[in-house]
């Protein structure tokens, strides 16, 4: 009898490896589906929303610690539920770009039914969690998800070159929420400014994308910028908001010496990269090189504040 058992131990060890594998590879197709790289990066602005407004009410962050645990999970959620939608709703195009055929949406190793049903139960439940924080950071997450879902994804996307601008309302948002968290009332410039810093950094970042995924986008049918108005017009608008960004940085100039001089110096970097496109041949590299910038440009500025803080 022990022999019979010893005899089925391969067997149970393969079976018990073979379920924890499925695990991991459903765990991480989740992770896909919600895109946690974007949600990642937004809980870093919607965090820094949050830090400046303890900062500049002279509140200590113990006193919120439940606003804080609410605003930073629903918004997390809101944003993963958000994404969830997006690639139920473009699971008919994602297949076409390479940048996104590899989707569980889209690939069908997450049914569509189920991707609709985690889209909805995260974005519901962040939103609880948004309105356990303040009616004012729910308000806010429920119209980035409106704008995300229903007039981005569901219309302007497909139908309008205009959708980096629309899209970029929805993106501008979580400062806003982390903001309200703390002071709901929203009186200060400060939380606007972020908006606004928010609201024009993403045009050129995603612009730069769509110039790199150009015949991407062109194949799925979707009117980027680049592919209904070519690389030379997309290229002045890069820069044209860069060059905004700039002094729209130095709006929190109440930061400190340190903070204004630190985002001068990470905004002419990137406005003299992106004029530098201007006289490359190369403007797919050029366009890359943007992107990588832009992510940390964004990264950068928002310790910058978190940081200035300190000092």
């Amino acid at each position: 009898m022990n022999k019979s058992i010893t005899s089925n131990e391969p067997f149970e060890r393969a079976a018990v490896d073979l379920e924890s594998q499925e695990t991991q590879g459903l765990f991480k197709d989740v992770l896909t589906t919600v895109k946690i790289g974007i949600v990642n990066s937004n809980l870093i602005t919607a965090f820094t929303g949050l830090w400046l407004a303890l900062f500049f009410t002279g509140q200590s962050i113990l006193a919120f610690a439940a606003p804080v645990i609410f605003v930073l999970a629903g918004t997390a959620l809101v944003i993963a539920g958000g994404c969830s939608l997006n690639n139920y709703i473009d699971r008919d195009i994602d297949p076409l770009m390479k940048r996104t055929q590899g989707r569980p949406s889209a690939t069908g190793k997450i049914e569509p039914k189920n991707v609709l049903k985690l889209g909805v139960i995260l974005s519901l439940t962040g939103l609880a969690f948004l309105l356990a924080a303040s009616p004012t950071a729910a308000f806010f997450g429920f119209a980035g998800l409106l704008v995300y879902v229903l007039v981005y994804t569901m219309w302007l996307k497909r139908t309008h070159s205009i959708n980096t601008i629309i899209g970029s309302l929805a993106g501008a948002v979580p400062p806003l929420i982390g903001w309200a968290a703390v002071d709901p009332s929203l009186n200060s410039p400060i939380p606007w400014i972020l908006f606004l810093i928010m609201f024009i950094w993403q045009p050129p970042h995603f612009l730069a994308l769509a110039i790199k995924r150009v015949e991407e986008y062109r194949r799925a049918g979707i009117p980027m910028l680049p592919v209904v108005a070519g690389f030379s017009i997309t290229q002045r608008q890069m820069i044209v908001y860069v060059a905004v960004l700039v002094p729209a940085s130095l709006l929190l100039y109440s930061l400190g010496t340190f903070y204004t001089a630190a985002a001068l110096v990470l905004g002419t970097g990137w406005l003299a990269y992106a004029v530098f496109g201007l006289f490359t041949k190369n403007i797919v590299k050029w366009a890359r090189i943007m992107f990588v910038i832009s992510l940390n440009y964004l990264t950068l500025l928002f310790m910058l504040m978190i940081l200035a803080t300190f000092i």
